[in-house]
């Protein structure tokens, strides 16, 4: 049986927990003779430490997000050139995470976090860690952490991507894989826009989980709202889900926490477009159904740099906090010219998406798990080119 260890960052629930997920259930159902095991290393450190900086990140986006936004900027998106080694942590981690492989004895690692990339790419260099390595991307940006020396492969959020490490970083083009950032297979792929029989816009609004998504700033003009119905995704959080029901509005449905991925795909399935923050692993899924997406608020750093690629590549409409919030909906969702231009930018970014059916990235995993059967396919390669060169 062979082994994947899959290393995002943190307890909490995030994109890269989702697509470590994702990837793992694709290949529960679609092999049968791989193993698999997540684990957050700052957890397998020590686990006050993770709960610590948990609660001061959720401290700090909430109350201070323009300095979080400023030191992202400055210490996780800058050149690596100007990069920050962060030489003062490195021994601690690096010891634990070659303790954590000694133990695990993983045949490959899955990366869906920029650090345990990064401290994986360092052991890689020294000859500490012979272990193919994936990095997983969660979001439409590279940030300067992750680690692109001595790792073998890269599923890529885009073609954007793509040509960026390719004439960056000279990273070779045979270890980059335009896969999209990953979502459940559950969540269906619509190749067309799905016309509903919707007399009313529906539109999704999500990001309620953490109740930072600044859904209660919206409480007023959702009231308002005369011409579109609204089902909020509110996930955990009780309070704002209570709230919103106590409101007894026709037009307004909150919805609790959803667990399963196939309840989810029929929500996408019945409504017009999504309101949503711009993470990454929400905007792909609503990408996949073929969803419009409006932006009303996001977190500071990694979604900031999500939305100017959105509203650069034209995936995305963002919403200005202050117009009327219904009447810039339905500005974008009536106008058949904007949705003709937002259709093909979608088709575009699909598009470039390499390996877009589940069965190719189980295959692509499993020829990376089977080194053997990778040389014996380059061997075969190989003779083939000489029988052809002969024949010829």
């Amino acid at each position: 049986m062979k082994k994947i260890l899959f290393l995002p960052l943190l307890q909490m629930q995030s994109g890269h927990h989702q697509a470590a997920e994702a990837i793992m259930d694709l290949l529960k159902n679609h092999t049968d003779d791989i193993i698999f095991k997540k684990i957050d290393l700052l957890s397998y450190t020590n686990k006050s430490l993770e709960k610590m900086i948990t609660n001061g990140y959720l401290k700090w986006i909430r109350y201070a997000p323009e300095s979080y936004n400023l030191a992202y900027k400055s210490f996780f998106y800058v050149p690596p050139a100007k990069g920050h080694s962060f030489k003062w942590y490195q021994p601690l981690f690096l010891k634990k995470m070659e303790q954590l492989l000694a133990e695990e004895k993983p045949d490959l690692i899955v990366c869906t976090h920029a650090f345990p990339s990064n401290l994986l790419s360092k052991l890689k260099m020294k000859g500490k860690c012979d272990v193919p390595v994936i990095n997983v991307y969660t979001d439409f940006f590279i940030n300067s952490i992750w680690g692109r020396e001595g790792i073998d492969v890269h599923f890529l959020p885009s073609q954007h991507v793509k040509e960026h490490l390719l004439k960056k970083y000279q990273i070779p083009k045979q270890r980059l894989f335009v896969t999209g950032i990953p979502v459940h297979e559950r969540i269906t792929k619509n190749d067309v826009r799905k016309k509903t029989d919707n007399l009313r816009p529906q539109v999704l609004i999500a990001g309620g989980n953490s109740g930072l998504g600044g859904i209660a700033k919206l409480a007023d003009e959702l009231k308002r709202s005369t011409q579109i119905d609204y089902l909020i995704l509110c996930g955990k959080n009780r309070k704002l889900f209570e709230e919103i029901r106590s409101w007894d509005l026709a037009h307004i449905k909150p919805l609790s926490y959803l667990s399963s991925r196939t309840e989810m795909n029929t929500i996408y399935e019945a409504v017009d477009a999504i309101m949503t923050k711009p993470g990454g692993v929400t905007v792909s899924e609503a990408l996949k159904k073929r969803l419009p997406i409006f932006v009303h608020s996001m977190l500071p750093g990694q979604e900031e740099i999500n939305l100017h690629y959105l509203k650069d590549k034209e995936l995305a409409f963002e919403l200005e906090q202050k117009l009327p919030l219904e009447k810039q909906l339905l500005a974008v969702l009536q106008d058949s010219g904007k949705m003709k231009r937002w259709e093909q930018a979608v088709d575009s970014y699909q598009q470039g998406i390499e390996l877009d059916h589940p069965e190719s990235i189980v295959d692509t995993i499993k020829v990376i798990l089977d080194q053997e059967t990778t040389r014996i396919q380059a061997a075969v390669s190989s003779q083939q080119k000489v029988l052809h060169s002969a024949g010829a």
